[in-house]
């Protein structure tokens, strides 16, 4: 009886998402789900007609599914090479608050993007969430998520079947937030320092 009601949990978290997978066409929420990318980065890339078989339906853009249970995007002409989801997906997804990004914000009367959604190895960030199913908030006090949550102590995690539809303030600040801006600056000047003193060894090493 145990087992029965244990697998019965994981078909019904599953149920959603395999229902998703197993449709042939989606909208525009779904599909940007599916990928991992926001819906204003879909929305653009339905304007450039790079969604295969995509067309509108009234208001509405239906968007058709690959063998992989993914919309597939056409490559561009210029620039680096698209980093969307190209497979089902799999990881969790882990959601923390940039506090001195909040406290910069107050600040200086900016409006920057104050969440972190990371999914495997592609971090976004966005001015608000909207999580359609069950999430859990983890605290770690003593033990900080270094690797998907950025160091944090707190976050919330959200199993890879349940939509994160990412939003951004119309009238907001976008790109990094200037936390994250710091923080690769110094790597980069750390990474710098350390080359040049490799090269003030090798150089004395020489003479």
């Amino acid at each position: 009886m145990i087992g029965s009601k244990i697998f019965n949990i994981i078909d019904i978290r599953n149920k959603y998402y395999n229902d998703l997978v197993m449709t042939t066409e989606v909208r525009t929420t779904e599909a940007a789900f599916l990928l991992n990318i926001s819906t204003g980065r879909l929305r653009i890339l339905l304007q450039q007609n790079r969604v295969v078989g995509a067309y509108k339906f009234e208001r509405f853009w239906m968007i058709p599914l690959n063998s992989r249970g993914v919309p597939e995007i056409t490559s561009g002409r210029r620039g680096p090479q698209g980093t969307w989801n190209k497979a089902e997906r799999t990881g969790n997804t882990f959601v923390h608050v940039l506090r001195k990004t909040i406290d910069y914000n107050r600040d200086n009367k900016t409006s920057h993007p104050a969440i972190a959604v990371k999914v495997g190895g592609k971090k976004d960030y966005c001015h608000a969430l909207k999580i359609n199913g069950p999430c859990q908030i983890v605290y770690q006090p003593h033990q900080p998520n270094n690797s998907q949550a950025g160091g944090a102590r707190l976050w919330i995690e959200v199993e890879p079947q349940h939509i994160v539809e990412r939003i951004y303030f119309s009238d907001g600040d976008y790109g990094p937030p200037p936390e994250v801006t710091q923080q690769r600056q110094k790597k980069k000047e750390k990474s710098k320092k350390s080359s040049q003193k490799k090269c003030l060894r090798k150089s004395k090493k020489k003479s």
